[in-house]
């Protein structure tokens, strides 16, 4: 059976008003692990847009990255720029690939495939998640292929497997939470060259307005301002503290990416039904 099948089916569901919270919780953690399988079959299909899509983080680690380096133009401590941007880029990768997500969904608007699935038992927050952890899934694959040059360009990541797989978390839900904010412009612009443009616009604000880059503390006050209210200042923190050791509030940051992704996961799917009109 493919995904697309095993999502619309009604299998699994009970009848209005009898349904368990478990077995809606488990019909739920089907149907999106359905869109993730589904995902990973369009990678495996297409696996050189992993690595095309590598091209833009690894030119940032390769020019800006060894360029900053040798010029200590950005004070940051006893690491390494190199190794203090790296996480950085990690981090724009899943956002990069998450921000036009939304195109996705108005194209299988456009096909008809969006009604069909909003016609079946499949709840608006099940499709909307399965989107998000879509995202993420392609995410990782990217954020992988940025890790290994990274490593060869000699920056010292942790060989500890808990914090490389609470680094993927992280990554999985920063891609989450970007991946819904398409969702919602999507479902408030309705056209993909519209969506197209506003991601454009938003995209390289979102990441020099966070730590990606350089420390909170260099920054003007209001960019400071907008840092605190960026995700992505979050995701990239969290990411330093667990890949390369330095100070991190991994608690805090855990906190902001899970409460971001739930809000983009709910505002996501009451837009739905626009959409699909």
């Amino acid at each position: 059976m493919r995904p697309a099948e095993i999502v619309a089916s009604p299998v699994g569901w009970a009848e209005p008003g009898s349904a368990t919270p478990l077995a809606a919780a488990g019909g739920l953690a089907r149907r999106v692990g359905a869109l993730c399988l589904a995902e990973a079959q369009k990678l495996r299909h297409d696996p050189t847009e992993i690595f095309t899509r590598a091209i833009q983080p690894a030119l940032w680690l390769l020019i800006f990255g060894e360029t900053f380096t040798h010029l200590h133009a950005i004070p940051t401590g006893n690491v390494p720029y190199l190794a203090y941007m790296a996480p950085g880029i990690l981090a724009q990768s899943a956002l990069f690939i998450s921000i036009f997500y939304g195109i996705q969904i108005i194209w299988e608007r456009d096909a008809g495939v969006l009604a069909k699935l909003l016609a079946t038992p499949t709840p608006r927050v099940a499709l909307v998640t399965g989107k998000a952890f879509a995202a993420g899934l392609r995410a990782l694959a990217q954020v992988a292929v940025v890790i290994v040059l990274a490593a060869l360009l000699g920056v010292p990541l942790t060989d500890n497997p808990l914090r490389v797989l609470a680094a993927a978390g992280f990554v999985l839900l920063g891609a989450a939470f970007f991946c819904t904010l398409s969702l919602t412009i999507a479902g408030v612009v309705l056209r993909r060259d519209r969506l197209m443009g506003i991601g454009q616009a938003i995209t390289m604000p979102l990441f020099f307005a966070s730590n990606a880059l350089y420390p909170i503390k260099l920054m003007p006050v209001w960019l400071r301002v907008l840092s605190k209210a960026n995700p992505l200042s979050y995701e990239v923190d969290a990411l330093r503290g667990l890949l390369i050791h330095t100070p991190a509030h991994v608690g805090t940051d855990f906190a902001v990416m899970a409460v971001s992704a739930l809000v983009g996961v709910f505002v996501a799917s009451s837009l739905l039904a626009r959409l699909a009109r």
